[in-house]
């Protein structure tokens, strides 16, 4: 049962995807036509739109057969863009060079990327999950299942090329998931006399791009919490403020560490002399991304994903440390600013996010509870507002950890889950609904939300 579902899948999927690149616009409107008047002429004795039908089945016939005579050969090249961002165009040049004696016209670039389609055992899983999810619900499922595109593409006009010449032509792809977007070739096309459908010539160029998390503006939240001791601090943080701040020389004690060896001083006194630095205060925070989603809650989790990124972009102007954690495959804490490491690894570790159902969320309060005395103050994005969340929260309330808590819900579930908070709630606890995402953010510095 699973096999022949997941064939009509594959099929549809592949018409879906091809149809629109074979045919121009022109095409798909005489397609249209032309199955629309097959289906009305179906009875010939009361109209005759069966001619109409016939006509237009041999010109979409001539123009399909007109694309096997397209015959050249190319040789292109891509320059990618390091990153790009779901929601954002990625523009980038495409070189095309022709290897064919002859001049060529009303060319156009067209991009292939890697099949994502789900494999047969992926697919029997997801469908019976599914099913475990749903029961006997005869409601549609959260994520059709034919959405399978992780960017949109459009074809590119390409300049004429001379016999053996080359032309260049700026591509814009609309990635719509994060994550690597794998391009394994080019497509040159020509349409045929008519301007109905293009034929093909394909060029192997494998590249890939990493996408990364769609972030949302965000107002001047304060983020919870003061400076505190770190241990180690100077050497974890950059030249900033406090950091690097030398007090004075001293003679060197057993248990000083080398690198702290003032060499010109011991050259010039004859015996070791060491730097002494100010005990380093530093204000860092925790970014707790819950990536526990339930099946049918991918959209929440994609959310919760871009909340993350928009919070750690705001760390350069905050002169703070911040340290995700999450756990995917194994427990992940990633820590940038102040010179430890730059926003765009904590970006990217984003973007690699995938939901862990292999573990219980308590693995994620003793990641956070292993860390908590580090910090000053936690911003925790969660999924759901549940017993171990809530529990979660508790903890980190008792050890005196300053919180902003943002929970993301479905599209009018806000009240049910204040409501469930009721006042034994933190004091920095706001409810963010899928879909209104962005104005619920804007809200917090206005110290609205909910």
């Amino acid at each position: 049962m699973y096999w022949l579902s997941f064939r009509l899948y594959r099929l549809v999927s592949w018409l879906r995807h091809a149809i629109p690149r074979r045919f121009t616009p022109a095409g798909l409107l005489a397609l249209s036509v032309l199955i629309a008047s097959g289906l009305v002429g179906l009875d010939m004795d009361q109209t005759m739109a069966f001619q109409g039908f016939a006509l237009l089945l041999c010109l979409v016939s001539v123009a399909m057969a007109a694309s096997v005579f397209y015959r050249a050969r190319f040789t292109a090249e891509r320059w990618l863009p390091r990153f790009g961002t779901v929601g954002q165009p990625l523009s980038y040049v495409v070189r095309v060079r022709s290897q064919s004696g002859s001049r060529l016209d009303h060319l156009e670039v067209l991009e292939e990327l890697a099949d994502p389609r789900p494999t047969l055992p992926e697919y029997a899983a997801a469908q019976k999950e599914e099913t475990r999810r749903r029961g006997f619900s005869l409601k549609p499922t959260a994520s059709p299942p034919l959405d399978f595109r992780q960017a949109l593409t459009r074809p590119s006009a390409l300049p004429a090329l001379p016999a053996r010449g080359q032309a260049e032509v700026r591509v814009e792809v609309m990635p719509l998931k994060r994550g690597p977007l794998r391009f394994v070739g080019l497509t040159v096309a020509r349409p045929d006399p008519f301007g109905w459908f293009r034929g093909f010539v394909h060029v192997p160029l494998p590249q890939t791009v990493l996408i990364l998390p769609r972030r949302y503006p965000l107002p001047d939240i304060p983020l919870p919490g003061a400076r505190q001791y770190q241990l180690d601090g100077v050497a974890l943080a950059s030249a900033i403020g406090e950091s690097e701040e030398f007090v004075s020389l001293r003679d060197y004690r057993p248990g000083d560490p080398k690198r702290r060896i003032h060499w010109r001083s011991w050259a010039r006194l004859g015996r070791p002399i060491v730097k002494e630095y100010e005990d380093e205060f530093l204000v860092r925070h925790a970014l707790i991304l819950d990536t526990f989603a339930r099946p049918g809650r991918a959209a929440a989790l994609e959310e919760a994903v871009s909340i993350a990124a928009s919070f750690a972009c705001t760390v350069n102007t905050q002169e703070s440390l911040l340290d995700l954690m999450f756990i995917g495959l194994q427990a992940v804490c990633v820590t940038s600013g102040r010179g430890v490491g730059q926003v765009e690894l904590t970006l990217q570790t984003l973007a690699a996010v995938t939901p862990c159902r292999s573990q219980p969320f308590s693995s994620l309060t003793t990641l956070v509870l292993k860390h908590a005395e580090a910090v000053c103050g936690c911003v925790v994005v969660l999924l759901e507002w549940d017993e171990p969340r809530q529990d979660l929260i508790r903890r980190l309330r008792a050890q005196e950890v300053e919180l902003l808590v943002l929970v993301v819900v479905g599209p009018g579930q806000a009240e049910e889950i204040l409501a469930k908070a009721g006042t034994d709630r933190p004091e920095h606890f706001h409810v963010l609904e899928s879909g209104k995402i962005p104005e619920g953010l804007l809200r917090l510095g206005a110290g609205g939300g909910r």
